[in-house]
């Protein structure tokens, strides 16, 4: 057999790794131990609340050059019901790879909460972040805020909608700009009872959406997707983008042709980065903006 076919074998069964992930939140051991972990850090559990999911990991660069790195937080998919930060190291490492240092939070899921209860966690992350990521040679005037799936739902929702940063004493200028990874902005109507009971009541449904929130004075946003996602479907991100561009604000747009739903945040696993074509996208637009 060829290496070009064990490494096609090898990609899709950590793909279908991936998928577990995504779809179910489960651990991916395998794929994590695979993730060199050499030039890297970890902090893990570090309490930004006194609840048991009130946690967040650090990594940063092990070589520090004594200067303050831009810093990225990153919330993880998986429906609003299920996700661990633990599962995530491969996010850490490709951004850390470029220099950043990386935050994983975890939060409260449904059903403990139900949105807009959702929004508290990250909304206390961040301001956790932003008071405390100097201590960890973090740089809080460079802080960018990430997320895939729903978690792109929680980070682009706390740039526009300005209750829930200052909720925790933030204004929208908290961070510099705001990453989603297939995101759910503009998912009307709800059309399963799991949804529903996420985001009841029924009469309040426009507020769970953050397309209602544009106003054109918000932080900059970087939104990407695939057209083969049909998990939460491209329309979401061109949607927001066409509102965000209506009002006049900062937005990028980037499609990827035959991507789905797993390779949106797959191709950032270092095992699957024969195409770097998303990463490299991420690290450009933030460089443009100091990161």
């Amino acid at each position: 057999m060829s290496a070009k076919n064990i490494n096609a074998i090898a990609r899709g069964w950590v793909s279908g790794l991936l998928g577990m992930l995504v779809t179910a939140c489960r651990p991916v051991a395998i794929l994590n131990a695979m993730i060199p972990k050499r030039q890297m850090e970890i902090l893990p559990d570090i309490p930004f609340g006194d609840l048991p999911r009130q946690k967040l990991d650090i990594y940063r660069p092990r070589l520090l050059s004594g200067k303050s790195l831009p810093v990225v937080v990153f919330f993880y998919g998986g429906s609003w019901d299920s996700g661990s930060k633990n599962d995530y190291l491969f996010v850490a490492e490709a951004l850390t790879a470029q220099g950043y240092l990386t935050v994983i939070a975890d939060y409260r899921l449904y059903p403990e909460v139900k949105f807009p209860q959702l929004m508290q966690d990250p909304a206390l992350a961040l301001q956790w972040v932003k008071k405390h990521i100097a201590n960890y040679h973090g740089d809080p005037q460079r802080l960018f805020m990430m997320g895939h799936s729903a978690g792109a739902h929680l980070a682009v929702m706390l740039s526009l909608n300005e209750e829930y940063l200052a909720a925790v004493g933030l204004k929208p200028d908290a961070i510099v700009g705001t990453i989603g990874l297939a995101g759910a902005y503009d998912f009307l109507p709800l059309t399963s009872s799991r949804l529903k009971s996420i985001f009841a009541p029924a009469d309040q449904e426009w507020i769970s959406q953050p397309i209602n929130f544009v106003n054109g004075h918000h932080p900059p946003l970087l939104l990407l997707t695939g057209t083969a996602d049909r998990t939460v479907w491209p329309r979401n991100s061109i949607n927001l983008a066409h509102a965000v561009e209506a009002k006049g604000g900062q937005v990028q747009l980037i499609t990827y042709q035959g991507y789905d739903h797993v390779d949106m945040i797959a191709k950032l696993a270092r095992p699957l980065r024969g195409d770097q074509r998303l990463l490299q996208d991420v690290v450009n637009w933030l460089r443009l903006r100091g990161g």
